[in-house]
């Protein structure tokens, strides 16, 4: 009997909906592999399908042409190692997510998954049926139990497979990125290599889909929960790791450990492979997004020249009279050190033929919030007819904090196709802005040193919609209105939580009032990138009419 097994691990990006193109990914995984002398190549959860296809994968045309994939796969690879694929797979009248085992031209063998997430962007109950927990099947000499994502989260089913003769858990995973997840997946899945004392492979995705993005950072722990093999985050790779048969089981041989950064270069990292994925999926090519002079565009036309390159980003000022002498400076500085193509349209004249249209109405009114928010939608309106005439995605830019709160214009600067630091705290992207200051990364596109004038970091945030606004004429200072809304958002905490960790209640229940009254913004918001586990889209849902108050 042999006692070395290779298996190839397809750390890789596919597309929702493109299942020739994911094909074609596996197959040339399987080329490599098998030039490599692999045993095996395993890709990650749903594969042929991209992850996650939601209520897509319900239409029978869908799932059928994705099952038609597999098998013209096992076909095509008969000659060669096995492949570890997942998919969709209708038995009768259910649905299971799956995954195929593919040897010798035809599918071997099929895994269903048993435990069906249903929290934070997980769906897969409405989706899926669930199914009862399997046995291990063999790939030449080993044993091999596959506890498909959510399964390896239980130790029923991976204590399951290790009592009916696993020797090796092999975890085929579609996780997104949230702050912290890794170090969350590394810790529960040593929980199962201790159980069961088994070693374990954990193969993730990466690359974005929608909000999300995955973030790969594949792993191989032996028995113990040593460390053998830390595949980089983020990077769309091949790994082979060897196992050995040793007289107390296998074992995996040591190989790379890729660096794992923090989590402030993870969040960027996220912000810009996301947008970088959402473009290239969508179709879109180039952005343009409108650039105030203020810490928010900034940060946003930084993450999308990262991403896209200079040449593939217009920064458009829109100034009017409010619009301060620094701001202007400020953008232009910015744009200069990015490299980005730059215009400055002024909005006062559309500005005064609105309001002369609107006066006979407004007449013997005072002007308030109206006219301030006439500016915004101008700016959005004129952003977004040079979105259409020159095919541009326009790019929104409101941070977390105003999100929550409703700091933003519907129809105005809320419009757009994709907000990159929607998840972001105002607080958190003053950090970033400084960090990427200081760092360059060879995946960024745009160039390193100080691009991001300092002026833009120090000034007090002011959205310039009337002389001499701040933000904190009208908002908590941004320390505070973050630490409140990261209790009432992140946390769920109630209005006496946040008293009790020392903020004013007056304070917390104007917070708490703005939250829940601006919904309705949020519910016709842009997409953005997923940062944390209370991400405002499928992670947070909650009623537009809401009379609660606590």
């Amino acid at each position: 009997m042999a006692d070395a097994f290779r298996l190839t691990l397809a750390q890789l990006n596919p597309t929702v909906g493109n299942i020739d193109a994911n094909a074609g990914q596996a197959r040339a995984a399987w080329d490599e592999a098998r030039a490599a002398g692999a045993d095996m190549v395993a890709l990650p959860e749903m594969f042929i399908t991209g992850y996650d296809p939601q209520d897509l994968v319900q239409k029978p045309a869908f799932h059928q042409a994705a099952l038609a994939a597999i098998e013209a796969l096992a076909a095509a690879c008969a000659d060669g190692p096995a492949i570890g694929i997942g998919g969709p797979y209708m038995e009768g009248a259910s649905l299971y997510n799956a995954w195929f085992i593919l040897s010798g031209g035809r599918i071997a063998h099929i895994v269903r998954k048993h435990h069906l997430p249903n929290d934070n962007v997980f769906d897969e109950a409405r989706v899926f049926a669930p199914a009862n927990p399997g046995g291990p099947y063999s790939i030449g000499p080993l044993r091999i139990g596959t506890p498909i994502c959510e399964d390896a989260w239980h130790d029923d089913v991976t204590e399951t497979l290790e009592e009916t003769g696993a020797e090796l858990l092999l975890v085929p995973n579609g996780s997104p990125y949230s702050r912290g997840r890794l170090e969350m997946r590394q810790t529960m899945m040593v929980a199962r290599v201790v159980e069961t004392g088994l070693p374990l492979v954990y193969l993730n995705m990466v690359g974005g889909q929608d909000d999300q993005v995955f973030d790969g950072a594949s792993f191989v722990l032996n028995p113990g929960g040593a460390l053998a093999v830390q595949m980089p985050p983020f990077d769309a790779m091949l790994t082979h790791v060897d196992f050995t048969r040793t007289p107390e089981g296998w074992r995996a041989t040591e190989g790379g450990k890729a660096h794992v950064p923090d989590l402030m270069e993870q969040d960027y990292r996220a912000m810009v492979e996301s947008l970088r994925d959402y473009c290239a999926k969508t179709g879109f090519g180039k952005v343009l997004l409108g650039l105030s002079g203020g810490i928010d565009s900034a940060l946003v036309a930084t993450v999308a020249v990262d991403a896209l390159g200079a040449g593939n980003v217009r920064c458009v000022m829109l100034p009017s009279e409010y619009t301060s002498p620094h701001s202007l400076e400020d953008a232009k500085a910015l744009a200069e050190a990015l490299g980005v193509h730059y215009d400055s349209v002024p909005i006062a004249q559309a500005r005064d033929a609105v309001n002369a249209t609107l006066a006979p109405l407004f007449e013997g009114r005072a002007e308030d919030l109206t006219e301030e928010n006439i500016q915004s939608r101008l700016r959005g309106l004129l952003l977004m007819a040079m979105s259409n005439k020159f095919g541009e995605m326009l790019l929104t830019t409101g941070n977390k904090s105003e999100v929550a709160v409703g700091y933003a214009t519907i129809y105005g600067d809320m419009a757009g196709g994709y907000n990159p630091i929607k998840d972001m705290y105002k607080t958190r992207v003053f950090d970033a802005c400084r960090w990427r200051n200081g760092a360059h990364r060879d995946w960024m596109a745009g160039p390193g040193g100080t691009v991001i004038p300092q002026r833009i970091i120090d000034k007090p945030p002011s959205a310039e919609l009337r002389p001499d606004q701040k933000d904190e004429d009208s908002l908590p200072p941004y320390d505070e209105l973050d630490a409140i809304l990261e209790m009432l958002v992140d946390r769920d905490a109630s209005v006496e939580d946040c008293v009790a960790e020392g903020h004013d209640r007056d304070t917390v229940k104007k917070i708490e009032h703005l939250l829940y009254v601006s919904e309705y913004k949020r519910f016709q918001a842009a997409p953005g990138t997923r940062l944390s586990m209370h991400a405002f889209w499928r992670d947070r849902r909650y009623p537009i009419v809401n009379h609660w108050r606590d």
